[in-house]
């Protein structure tokens, strides 16, 4: 068996307050990572530490960036066990999207209307929990209950498959687990 990770945070951001004022949801933001370490992390989130946008792909990382200047914000670990066929599918559609990194784009409207139920699904452009669910779904890890781009990064806490492995904040994360 091998081991997928979801990291599930909400910061200070203009962005995550504005996604926290609509859902009232205890996180904001998911990303997913295929080592224990969480480096590499992907998601679909801001390029650039200071600046919600532009936005896209990205590989996230604890010990830089925006996670480094905002370490002291809650965070949860979760993990789920797959088979190494789920695994290897999964990653091959992870590096399918990184190699045309540069074509993926914020999906904000996608976020918006999210919030309100409506599913609205554009080539090539995510917000973070659609872009791990949709890699999750294509590999028939979870089966969701509703379309990626419905997903919410809050909605990961409610399947059984998923083991909490840790809650706190990222720089006890960091600690923690000896990420460096």
């Amino acid at each position: 068996m091998k081991t997928i990770y979801l990291l599930l945070t909400k910061s200070n951001s203009f962005v995550s307050k504005a996604i926290y004022y609509m859902t009232q949801d205890d996180y904001t933001h998911i990303s997913i990572s295929f080592e224990e370490s969480l480096q590499p992390m992907y998601s679909c989130a801001r390029k650039y530490t200071y600046t919600p946008l532009p936005a896209g792909i990205k590989n996230e990382s604890l010990l830089s960036g925006f996670y480094l200047k905002n370490s002291s914000i809650p965070c949860a670990l979760y993990r789920i066990k797959v088979t190494e066929d789920k695994y290897n599918k999964a990653k091959a559609l992870l590096n399918k999207i990184l190699e045309d990194e540069g074509d993926y784009k914020y999906n904000l409207m996608g976020l918006v209307l999210c919030h309100f139920e409506l599913a609205y699904r554009r080539h090539h452009y995510y917000f973070c929990s659609e872009f791990v669910s949709e890699i999750l779904a294509h590999s028939q890890i979870l089966e969701l209950p509703k379309m990626p781009s419905l997903m919410k990064p809050s909605d990961y806490l409610l399947f059984e498959e998923l083991e909490c492995l840790y809650k706190g904040n990222i720089h006890d994360l960091v600690q923690s687990r000896g990420i460096s």
